[in-house]
């Protein structure tokens, strides 16, 4: 593994550009939308994965099996299959991803508490690009 790979020297400055490149990588492989909703709707307990899919919404099969598989190969979901015919698998969040439920929480909280104020910035921002 390079340096660049490692977590251990990276965290050590976090203010090296080296760093910066690899929370970068790592935020755009754990942030994104679909997982930010998985991770939450899989914080409420284990699911299975067609009820998995009615909770999150609007996410194709496609779409939702890759980005389990993303968490999985993360290490915040587990994968467990019960061998009965046919047979099922839940997925569920691992103690990494339990840890990583906190940012998440906190992140949706922030997004509820200011909600508002974020519609009207951007109302105010395309009234202000639409009259230029």
């Amino acid at each position: 593994m390079t340096p660049q790979e490692g977590t251990n020297s990276k965290l050590q400055n976090p203010h090296d550009p080296a760093v910066c490149e690899h929370i970068s990588r790592m935020l755009a492989r754990i942030c994104d939308k679909w997982t930010l909703l998985v991770v939450r709707t899989l914080g409420r307990g284990p699911l299975r994965f067609n009820a998995l899919r009615r909770e999150v919404g609007e996410i194709s099969q496609k779409m939702l099996t890759q980005t389990l598989r993303e968490l999985e190969r993360n290490g915040l979901v587990s994968r467990t299959v019960t061998p009965v015919r046919p047979p099922q698998v839940e997925y569920a969040l691992t103690p990494l991803g339990k840890d990583f439920l906190k940012p998440v929480r906190g992140l949706s909280q922030w997004v509820a508490l200011h909600s508002q104020e974020l519609t009207d910035s951007r109302i105010a921002y395309d009234r202000s690009v639409a009259r230029d």
